[in-house]
């Protein structure tokens, strides 16, 4: 039993059958990696989870509530932030009001892009705000354009975004895509402060194996729209069915 629960999920498209009786539990406080060669079914899986796409059968819940037929932007209601593999950040405003709008979403309810009028003076915001980029190292660039920033750094951004929203979970899809490897190395090293500060829960999918070993405690291999094997990093290192899976593509 986990805190985010999949039960026999299957998913077609036309005659291809993208997700077949998929079963798996990411446990509380624990940072769960989902891998998969190309075409294993992790983003359709992903998509399930948050509200993009329903199953045809199956269940998903999530703290014992299920996420089927949630939208998409309801998702962070139910206690979950997801961050995409091409940040999601509002380019033309600064630093610091891209993590005010998030935080005010996070008491009023709303995400309202006309709601910074309304939250320049509201001191609480502000502070909350000014505290998530600290905890992403990003305080000091709180003032310049969201657009100007590095790529690592817009991901830094987008992760104090779904922070200021006190996520119970935290779903990421290829977060080191298109990273240099400072960068991805300086990610990697963030998540695991993240996690060990919040204890929030994680589930990635991930195709870098680097960032998957250095950050995951448990792994479910997707293989053909199915989940062929979980368990921890070592064993799946050797794991025979993964090796055939990857066809020895694992690095």
């Amino acid at each position: 039993m986990g805190i985010l629960e999949v039960r026999n999920v299957n998913k077609s498209f036309g005659g291809l059958k993208a997700l077949h009786e998929v079963n798996l539990d990411v446990q509380e406080g624990m940072i769960h990696a989902i891998i998969g060669p190309n075409g294993a079914g992790k983003s359709t899986l992903l998509n399930c989870f948050v509200g993009k796409l329903e199953p045809d059968t199956g269940t998903v819940t999530f703290n014992g509530r299920s996420l089927l037929g949630i939208r998409p932007h309801e998702i962070n209601q139910a206690g979950v932030s997801r961050v995409f593999q091409t940040p999601e950040i509002f380019r033309d405003l600064t630093v610091l009001e891209n993590v005010m709008i998030p935080c005010f979403a996070k008491r009023d309810g709303s995400f309202e892009l006309n709601a910074l009028r309304r939250i320049h003076n509201e001191t609480d915001i502000r502070e909350k705000a000014e505290q998530m980029l600290v905890d992403v190292t990003m305080a000091e660039k709180h003032d310049m354009q969201a657009e100007s920033l590095s790529r690592g750094d817009k991901r830094r951004l987008e992760m104090a975004m779904c922070l200021a929203q006190d996520p119970q979970l935290l779903l990421l899809d290829e977060p080191t895509a298109g990273m240099a490897r400072a960068d991805t190395n300086a990610t990697i090293d963030l998540l695991g402060e993240i996690q060990d500060k919040r204890k929030i829960t994680m589930a990635i999918i991930e195709h870098d194996m680097h960032v998957v070993f250095s950050l995951a405690e448990r792994i479910s291999v997707l293989a053909q729209g199915t989940v062929i094997v979980e368990d921890t990093p070592d064993k799946i290192k050797g794991n025979a069915k993964v090796q055939e899976a990857y066809l020895g593509g694992t690095h």
